[in-house]
């Protein structure tokens, strides 16, 4: 597990102790910012799920200007922290240990122009995550990307009232589900 590009280039990242976390495949993380990589300068990242944080790292290697990793775990938020510290890029992110849910419960103080989903599999915690980020969806800027990190085995098609999905990629055993405001129609648009 390594930092792909940017600053911090060719770093090799601490994995967390023990089972319970599922890092990105290096084929689908370097996909994943394949696509980002033109919007990523100055953007603000939201890590759900964080890990090892290695996803967030990346989008700060890359030139984000902030990072938030919210993770629960004791040794998750410790190898966060090592990977943060390793990168050189501790003063651009932050670690929120929480709850995802008692987390997003609430108004954001900020909107994210990225938020990445990446909960522990079948336990339908990213259906979940959606659903609350569909009950407040100021925590994702009006142009920003929502975007899920599953096992093919777990998609299914969810209702949400202010966000959809516009995209999907496989990966061998991850699939990445991109998520972007809903459009309005114009009549209601017009009467905003």
């Amino acid at each position: 597990m390594r930092v792909i590009a940017g600053q911090a280039k060719g770093r090799r990242l601490y994995s967390v102790p023990g089972p319970g976390t599922r890092p990105i495949t290096d084929r689908a993380k370097t996909a994943l910012f394949n696509i980002l990589q033109d919007d990523l300068l100055d953007c603000h990242f939201l890590d759900l799920f964080a890990g090892t944080g290695q996803v967030g790292i990346e989008a700060l290697s890359r030139y984000a200007a902030r990072a938030v990793f919210v993770e629960s775990g004791a040794a998750a938020v410790r190898t966060i922290r090592q990977n943060l510290q390793l990168t050189g890029l501790a003063d651009k992110g932050e670690i929120v240990r929480a709850d995802v849910f008692g987390y997003l419960s609430g108004r954001s103080a900020q909107a994210f122009d990225y938020i990445y989903v990446a909960p522990p599999q079948y336990r339908q915690l990213w259906e979940q995550t959606l659903h609350y980020l569909d009950t407040y969806p100021d925590w994702l800027a009006p142009d920003g990307w929502i975007i899920v990190q599953i096992n093919p085995v777990e998609d299914k098609p969810l209702t949400l009232a202010h966000f959809e999905r516009f995209d999907q990629r496989k990966y061998g055993s991850v699939l990445l589900c991109f998520y972007a405001r809903r459009e309005l129609p114009e009549s209601h648009a017009a009467q905003s």
